[in-house]
C-alpha cells in the first residue's frame, strides 16, 4: 500500500488521540520507529494490524474508529488536498457521487504511483437513492466511506441518509457497499470551494 494512505491513518490517530497513543499503537503493531513515510510502500496487512491494535487500545469499535477516520480524511485542515480532490468531482453532491467511479484515474493523474485508491461502482435508481460499492485492500472500507460521505455531504450542504449494507453471503470479492438517500441537495449553504483558492468560508 502506498505510504500516503498509511500516513493518513497515522495522522488521524496522532491528531485525534495524541502522540503518546500513536507511539504505543505503532510499537505494538510493528510500525517502523520513524512512522510511515509518504513516498514508500508497505505491506497491505500492516495497516490492518495498526487499525486492530488501535481499536483495542482506544476501546473503540472498529466500525466507529473507521467512520471517524473517514470524517477526518475529508474535514480536517491537514487533509485539505483530499477534500479538494473529491470536490473537484462535481458542483453538487449528486455530481460528486457520479464522479466517484473516475476517482482512481483522477488521483493517479495527480500522483501516478498512487495505486491504493478504492475502486467504486455506483448504482443510481434515478430517484435520489444510490448504492455505492467499493473494493479495497482493507476490510471495513464501508465504514470509512460512511464517515467520508457524511462529511462531504455536509461540505456540499446536502441532507443525506447513509447506511451500511451487509455483504452478500459467500461473495467477499464483491466489495463493501453503502446505501445513500439524497433527501435535499441544497438543504443549506455549503462550504465554499474553488480550484484556485483555499476553499475556506461559506458559499452557495
Amino acid at each position: 500500500m502506498h505510504g500516503l494512505m498509511n500516513r493518513a491513518v497515522q495522522d488521524f490517530l496522532t491528531v485525534t488521540y495524541g502522540e503518546a497513543a500513536w507511539r504505543s499503537i505503532a510499537a505494538e503493531a510493528g510500525v517502523p520507529e520513524r512512522g510511515f513515510e509518504a513516498l514508500l510502500t508497505y505491506d497491505d496487512a500492516l495497516i490492518g494490524v495498526v487499525l486492530r491494535v488501535a481499536s483495542r487500545r482506544l476501546r473503540k469499535r472498529s466500525s466507529d474508529l473507521l467512520e471517524d477516520m473517514g470524517t477526518f480524511l475529508v474535514s480536517h485542515p491537514r487533509m485539505e488536498r483530499v477534500r479538494r480532490l473529491l470536490r473537484f468531482g462535481g458542483s453538487d453532491f449528486d455530481d460528486f457521487l457520479q464522479s466517484l467511479e473516475d476517482l482512481p484515474a483522477r488521483a493517479e493523474l495527480a500522483l501516478p504511483t498512487l495505486d491504493a485508491i478504492p475502486r467504486f461502482v455506483l448504482r443510481d435508481d434515478g430517484r435520489g437513492r444510490f448504492l455505492l460499492t467499493a473494493t479495497y485492500a482493507i476490510p471495513g472500507i464501508s465504514h470509512i466511506m460512511m464517515g467520508a460521505l457524511r462529511a462531504i455531504a455536509d461540505d456540499y450542504g446536502a441532507l443525506v441518509l447513509i447506511e451500511a449494507v451487509e455483504p452478500a453471503e459467500g461473495r467477499p470479492d464483491d466489495g463493501e457497499s453503502v446505501r445513500i438517500t439524497l433527501s435535499l441537495a441544497d438543504f443549506r449553504a455549503g462550504r465554499g470551494f474553488d480550484l484556485a483558492g483555499s476553499g475556506e468560508g461559506r458559499g452557495g
